[in-house]
C-alpha cells in the first residue's frame, strides 16, 4: 500500500489546524465535537480528545479540524494528531461507532422557529449560505449552519475553526451579513447563536 500523506493548513483561528487526509472524511454533512463526551460517538474524535490538549474536533467533507487548548504548542501536539489520523485512515476504521439501541442523534434547537410566511426569504437565505458561505468557510476548516430567521434577523451557528475564531465576528458582520442584505433585502442583521 502506498504511504499516506496528510497535509496540514493553518486557519484564521490560531488555535485550530486543518488536517487534509487526501480522501473523503464525511460523505455528507459535517460533525462538530466540543467535548470528550460528544466525541465518544467517534473513535477518531475520541482518540484525538484523549491527547488531552484538545478542545474541539470537527469533521468536514475532506478535512478534520482540531482546536488546541489555550497555551498548547502546536509543535508538540501536531505529530500526535497526525499519528492518530494516519492510523485511522490507513486502517480504514469507521468514523462513527454503530448506534446503540435507542440511540438518536441530537438535533440542535435554538428555539427559533421560522414563520411559514417567510418561507421564500428563508429559502433564499439557505441557498446563499449553502452555495456562497459554507464552501468559503470550509476552506478555513469550519462550517456555518442556518438556525433561523426572525423579524429580519438571521441566526447562524458556527462550527469547527469558526467557533471561537477571533475573526469570526468580523466574518459574520462584514462578510455574511453584507452578502445576505445585498441579495435578500428583508435581512437586517446576522447573529451567531
Amino acid at each position: 500500500m502506498a504511504a499516506m500523506l496528510i497535509e496540514t493548513e493553518s486557519t484564521p483561528n490560531p488555535a485550530t489546524l486543518k488536517f487534509l487526509p487526501g480522501r473523503t472524511v464525511m460523505g455528507a454533512g459535517t460533525r462538530d465535537f466540543a467535548t470528550p463526551e460528544e466525541a465518544e460517538a467517534s473513535p477518531l474524535a475520541e482518540a484525538i480528545f484523549a491527547l488531552g490538549d484538545v478542545t474541539g474536533v470537527f469533521f468536514g467533507r475532506d478535512f478534520v479540524s482540531v482546536t488546541a487548548a489555550p497555551g498548547t504548542d502546536w509543535r508538540d501536539l501536531k505529530p500526535d494528531v497526525l499519528a492518530i489520523l494516519l492510523d485511522h485512515f490507513t486502517a480504514q476504521m469507521p468514523l462513527f461507532r454503530p448506534a446503540a439501541a435507542g440511540f438518536s442523534v441530537p438535533t440542535e434547537d435554538d428555539g427559533i422557529t421560522d414563520d411559514p410566511a417567510d418561507a421564500e426569504i428563508v429559502a433564499q437565505i439557505r441557498e446563499l449560505i449553502d452555495t456562497r458561505v459554507r464552501p468559503a468557510v470550509a476552506n478555513d476548516g469550519g462550517d456555518i449552519v442556518y438556525r433561523g430567521f426572525d423579524k429580519g434577523k438571521v441566526f447562524l451557528r458556527m462550527h469547527g475553526a469558526c467557533a471561537g475564531c477571533p475573526s469570526s465576528t468580523a466574518t459574520l458582520k462584514n462578510g455574511i451579513e453584507q452578502l445576505l442584505r445585498y441579495y435578500v433585502p428583508e435581512v437586517t442583521e446576522v447573529r451567531a447563536v
